[in-house]
């Protein structure tokens, strides 16, 4: 969308608030902002390049300092959410867990980092299903890699874990691209609408959804990115509102094309200490996920798997 590349709905909603269809709602928890977006007719889907479906997106912009509480806070709505999507019956489903991106590239690590962290149950169901005294899903995960490392498609191999398995609901984590620095670690997204990988940064592969997979595929991300392009065109943005240069639009828009497309297009920006970042936030999902699946007996299969 005139060069600004961003995988939230919530930016997309912001650089396009006219386009009908859309429904919106906000509320707050504590320190954390909770905005609701649905994408209810494909015209606005088009429009605004995102599919049809609920997309519910955290901001708490307080976790940039690193408070333990915030962190749990953030953990705890982000199980409420995600059990709310849920469609299945979550102590009698099947659940596979997507870890999306590249584990030996730290800002597209979250994905494999997730799944190294949740709780899997699937394989003592099956084979030790005494073991649980009470009802729990059947969990399992994946980190398929990405097609530069395994030569195979992400959509094929989720698509041959789906077929074996026959899981009730997919969740997919993936790092994503913000059109805003400042949502870096600060903000997460979940949808019910799937994911496309890489999309964000100009490199999508083909989409995980109901479409095209059969099963519910929520999603959740959180903006670890965001391209040199875009973060220069805010820059110019913000100097022309600053200098009321608006008059000279044309101008500006064409020194904007000049500066992001020929020499920054391809660079993509993370912070420095992205390390701790993904590490933080890959804990955060991951505990949420397993509150989510597990709620009350969280501890008691904690205990079983360790």
């Amino acid at each position: 969308m005139n060069g600004i590349y961003t995988d939230l709905a919530m930016e997309l909603r912001e650089l396009s608030p006219d386009i009908e269809g859309i429904a919106e709602q906000d509320e707050t928890d504590g320190e954390i902002n909770i905005k609701r977006i649905g994408i209810l007719t494909r015209s606005a889907a088009e429009r605004i390049g995102k599919a049809m479906g609920s997309y519910v997106t955290l901001d708490a912009r307080a976790l940039i300092e690193r408070p333990f509480d915030l962190f749990e806070a953030v953990e705890r709505r982000l199980a409420i959410e995600l059990r709310r999507l849920i469609r299945a019956d979550i102590n009698r489903s099947s659940v596979l867990i997507v870890g999306l991106g590249n584990r030996e590239v730290t800002p597209d690590s979250l994905g494999p980092r997730v799944v190294e962290r949740v709780l899997v149950t699937r394989h003592v169901k099956q084979f030790l299903p005494e073991a649980f005294d009470f009802e729990t899903p059947a969990v399992c995960a994946i980190a398929p890699g990405v097609l530069g490392v395994t030569g195979v498609e992400t959509m094929d191999i989720v698509k041959g874990v789906v077929e074996r398995v026959h899981p009730d609901c997919i969740i997919a984590i993936d790092a994503l691209a913000s059109r805003r620095a400042a949502r870096i670690s600060t903000t997460l997204q979940l949808t019910d609408a799937g994911i496309s990988p890489g999309s964000g940064v100009g490199n999508q592969r083909a989409e995980l959804s109901f479409e095209s997979l059969g099963v519910q595929t929520l999603a959740i991300g959180v903006p670890l990115v965001v391209r040199a392009a875009t973060i220069t065109r805010d820059t110019l943005s913000l100097m022309a509102n600053e200098t009321g240069l608006h008059a000279d639009e044309e101008r500006l828009k064409l020194l904007a094309e000049n500066i992001s497309v020929k020499q920054l297009d391809d660079m993509i920006v993370t912070p420095k200490d992205i390390d701790s970042i993904v590490s933080d936030m890959a804990g955060m999902i991951a505990n949420a996920i397993n509150r989510a699946l597990f709620a009350e007996n969280l501890e008691s299969v904690r205990s079983l798997i360790a």
